[in-house]
């Protein structure tokens, strides 16, 4: 391996003949994202919101005239706020993003990673997670129903 500019350069040798068996791969080297990626937050939920943005992509658009909403998920850590995710079907194509609604939402939901990925492995229903306050909706309450069908229909995780 060596570097030349902004890419790393790599090759690769057969054991035996000591022949070059790929000498044309390389990796790319770019500034770093400024969000944090799932793994340096630690949370489960970010990969299954970035699994869910991955499926609305395909849909979104179809999704948006069905449900026209804005859904917010406060995901938290020891009661506090770590990490926000937005679920738009009301402004744009569909886009689920890091970070707090651009615009009002309809709908947030409060709970911790734990309990999020509670749900969305089907240990716990919502409205049993509700019920016991393990979940916290402000908002249309009811668009919550809207939701659990949009992912089911929509998002394979």
């Amino acid at each position: 391996m060596w570097k030349e500019g902004k890419k790393i350069c790599v090759q690769s040798k057969i054991k035996e003949t000591k022949e070059a068996a790929d000498s044309s791969s390389y990796v790319a080297l770019r500034s770093a994202s400024p969000k944090p990626s799932a793994k340096a937050t630690g949370l489960k939920s970010d990969l299954i919101f970035e699994e869910i943005g991955h499926s609305i992509k395909q849909v979104g658009s179809q999704l948006e005239t069905k449900v026209n909403a804005i859904f917010q998920w406060d995901i938290t850590s020891n009661g506090k706020v770590v990490v926000q995710w937005t679920l738009d079907l009301k402004t744009g194509s569909g886009e689920i993003y890091r970070g707090a609604s651009r615009s009002p939402a309809d709908s947030i939901f409060i709970l911790s990673d734990h309990d999020f990925m509670d749900l969305v492995l089907g240990k716990i229903k919502p409205q049993r997670a509700l019920f016991v306050g393990r979940l916290k909706v402000k908002g249309n309450i009811m668009l919550g129903q809207k939701l659990v069908m949009i992912l089911k229909d929509h998002v394979k995780l």
